[in-house]
């Protein structure tokens, strides 16, 4: 069966179209724009294109990337799965200290930092409900990787360790986020790919940035904050059902000292 990748170049999906062709699947990884895409058979479709960091100046781009492209795959039909990379962070809104795939999200439609959670949101659903029961949705927490360049704030961290063992970083000892490897991440995408409905792509408990920096303490780095912010956490996201697929994260700060180690040698 032929696997397509969209949003190849993305830091998901390159990291995925590479583990796909290491293990012999030669993932078609087609361009922005590429008129084949809705011509030609697809096979198993890895929907990786996404904004993040930048969605709230370009909100425009970031519909066509979250629901736009996705809904002309659907129409042209011609896939056999389509596994659609969403977040977690749509449970923001919600007052639950734990959720699962199956809750009811809630969103204020004139905020205009919602554009990101409602265009995934739309993408979930043209996915889940317009596919013929060929779609999956992956929700995605932090994802992060120590290799150069890559995105978000704990691989900036670990990717600074790199260069100093004095870090300051802007943020607070007190905000606490679910954190999950690039390749967990992989690894989950191709399990999802056998599975049904919603997966929550995360490790399923919330770690804070003291506890982080407590493990580059025990390695030798000394890590200091400009913040003191304390703001409630966001809803920690299950990952029972991932675990049901034989796939489970690795504690974050477990992948934090074994990176370091790594840079010590």
């Amino acid at each position: 069966m032929s696997v397509t990748v969209v949003g190849a170049r993305g830091f998901v999906g390159a990291r995925l179209a590479r583990r796909l062709a290491a293990e012999g699947a030669q993932p078609w990884t087609p361009a922005k724009g590429d008129p084949e895409l809705l011509k030609r058979d697809l096979g198993v479709v890895y929907y990786c294109a996404g904004l993040t960091a930048d969605y709230d100046r370009r909100p425009f781009d970031a519909v066509e990337a979250h629901a736009s492209l996705v809904s002309e795959i659907l129409r042209a039909g011609r896939f056999d799965r389509l596994i659609y990379c969403s977040s977690t962070r749509l449970y923001d809104g919600l007052p639950q200290a734990e959720v699962d795939e199956a809750a009811s999200l809630v969103f204020d439609p004139a905020d205009p930092r919602r554009v990101y959670d409602l265009s995934k949101a739309l993408g979930e659903n043209l996915t889940l409900a317009r596919s013929g029961g060929r779609g999956v949705v992956a929700r995605l927490s932090n994802v992060y990787d120590g290799a150069e360049g890559s995105p978000g704030f704990l691989s900036e961290w670990l990717i600074k360790a790199g260069r100093s063992r004095d870090l300051t970083l802007e943020s607070s000892p007190h905000i606490r986020r679910d954190y999950i490897h690039l390749d967990d991440v992989v690894s989950a995408l191709i399990a999802v790919a056998g599975g049904s409905g919603i997966y929550n792509l995360s490790a399923g408990a919330l770690t804070s940035n003291a506890q982080i920096a407590e493990a580059f303490a025990a390695e030798g780095w000394r890590v200091g904050f400009t913040g003191a912010a304390d703001p409630p956490p966001p809803p920690n996201a299950s990952a029972t059902r991932l675990a049901g697929l034989g796939v489970r994260a690795r504690p974050v700060r477990d992948v934090v000292r074994s990176h370091l180690r790594g840079l010590g040698t």
